[in-house]
């Protein structure tokens, strides 16, 4: 019998090819093996990817963690109980994505872009995946733009800038998130994108937090991501990287964007508890080896980009609670090793009734003055040292020595400086309010006043300037700056004013 070698031949490739689609199948259908916490094991996989997006028998989704020999670790990202030992995985050859666009604006999110608010569907046309690599440092230019807050002991003495990181740091119920929100409330009518991203908070806090922010319309420019409390530990993982995503569309569309992370702590916590679930070895305070790449890798991402890359922003304010005023522990050290500067806040000035509770002290701003506008640099140069050395002779005070006139006069300055700084929460200050309640205590023209009379004086310094000399106001918003001259100007009508106060009152 003779042997037709194309018959053998082609039969061959036939069995090849079915042998391979056979192995092609088994690498994107997985087994699971075990199921708890969040966590599942998944034999089969070989061809899966880190990151990569599953599809569970009951329609479940979850994403790979660990990639091992023969199986992988994936994490649920919904809470299902119905994911048994034997159901199939299917891949989606696909990294975990969020929705991005102006669509997002006004709307409460979950970490995967779903909406939380009730308000329907988002109509998105695109998606990015939530792990992305940083700018190089050629995209970037310095950060020269002041991020006004609207807290004049910020703008005055920790200047934000566009594209900085400025991380809050304090114990909690010291007014962390306070001042966050009422920078975002701030951004009204100044062109800034704001994501405010809540992490391990409870649901009642966002909801108030929700109802502020669209009682002062500040919903209109804010979406806010939440992976609360009762959510899943994965969901509260990845609710910061959701949230940075969404805000580089924007930045890379030449817009700038305010992002606010509360709280960074809950955020190591929930990676920690993951880390464990997956065998990954602990080290400090259980902490995995790479919970320090953790948060560089997102903060690393809040960027100021040059001109050829359209000029866009994101500016990131993180937020870590620390246990009675311990900066020195773990994430806290890591994540001031990260960032541009922090905003300490005191618990003891808290109570005392300073608030915002800014220790000047222990707050630092790296950018410094490149993030402030001229006005505000010349009324408030001298400002930190005059208050720092407040607080030294106060503390010497203390002892009840008998002290000079000198003294005295410092300690009054002093006095007024602490209480132009006090500042009620959702009650922002525009630059040209600030520039004049500046202008006005370092010139010390209200040290002869009453320390309970000092904040009704100023707003009615304001409004007498904005009744009778609204040309300086004006000069103020539009040039950001007042000659020698107009500051002059600025001194004989305060001091006139004050005149007037004194008479109006001696009738």
């Amino acid at each position: 019998m003779a042997i037709n070698v194309e018959e053998i031949s082609s039969l061959i490739k036939e069995q090849i090819k079915s042998f391979e689609n056979d192995i092609q199948v088994e690498n994107d259908v997985g087994t699971v093996v075990t199921v708890g916490d969040g966590i599942v094991l998944i034999y089969g996989l070989e061809k899966g990817m880190l990151g990569e997006l599953l599809i569970f028998d009951d329609g479940s989704y979850g994403m790979i963690m660990n990639l091992e020999e023969e199986s992988v670790y994936a994490i649920l990202l919904n809470n299902s109980t119905t994911i048994k030992e034997g159901d199939k995985v299917k891949r989606t050859k696909k990294v975990v994505e969020v929705p991005v666009g102006d669509s997002l604006l006004g709307r409460v999110v979950n970490s995967l872009g779903l909406p939380l608010d009730g308000k329907g569907d988002i109509k998105y046309s695109e998606t990015l995946p939530i792990e992305r690599i940083a700018p190089g440092v050629i995209s970037r230019e310095s950060v020269n733009e002041p991020l006004e807050t609207g807290i004049l002991a910020i703008d005055s003495l920790i200047p934000i800038g566009k594209g900085q990181r400025e991380l809050i740091i304090g114990d909690r119920q010291t007014g962390k998130t306070a001042i966050a929100i009422d920078t975002i409330i701030n951004q009204k009518n100044k062109n800034v994108y704001c994501i405010y991203v809540a992490i391990g908070q409870k649901n009642s806090t966002v909801a108030s937090i929700y109802e502020k922010l669209k009682n002062s319309g500040s919903m209109e420019y804010s979406v806010i991501v939440n992976a609360s409390a009762s959510e899943i530990t994965p969901l509260q993982w990845l609710a910061p990287y959701s949230g940075v995503t969404m805000a580089e569309k924007w930045c890379e569309e030449g817009k700038n964007v305010l992002i606010v992370f509360d709280d960074l702590s809950k955020h190591a916590i929930a990676y920690r508890t993951l880390s464990l679930l997956l065998k990954r070895n602990p080290g400090r305070e259980a902490y995995p080896g790479d919970v320090f790449y953790l948060h560089s890798r997102l903060l690393e991402r809040c960027v100021k980009l040059n001109k050829k890359r359209g000029g866009g922003s994101i500016t990131a304010l993180p937020i870590i609670e620390t246990l009675a005023g311990d900066i020195s522990a773990y994430i806290p050290t890591n994540v001031i090793s990260i960032t541009d500067g922090q905003i300490f806040l005191q618990t003891s000035l808290f109570n005392k009734g300073q608030r915002p509770a800014i220790d000047v002290g222990l707050s630092v701003s790296r950018v410094g003055s490149n993030a402030q506008f001229k006005i505000i640099k010349k009324t408030s140069s001298s400002l930190k040292m005059e208050i720092s050395q407040f607080h030294e002779l106060e503390a010497f005070n203390q002892f009840g020595s008998d002290i000079d006139s000198e003294t005295k006069k410092i300690l009054k300055h002093g006095q007024v400086l602490e209480e132009i700084l006090k500042q009620n929460q959702y009650r922002s200050l525009t630059t040209s309010e600030e520039a004049v309640y500046l202008f006005a205590a370092k010139t010390g023209l209200l040290d002869d006043l009453e320390i309970e009379k000092v904040k009704k004086f100023l707003s009615s310094l304001y409004r007498y300037i904005k009744d009778f000399n609204k040309g300086i106001i004006n000069e103020i918003n539009d040039k950001h700056d007042l000659s020698n001259e107009k500051l002059e100007e600025l001194r004989n009508i305060i001091l006139n004013f004050k005149k007037e106060q004194l008479l109006n009152n001696g009738n």
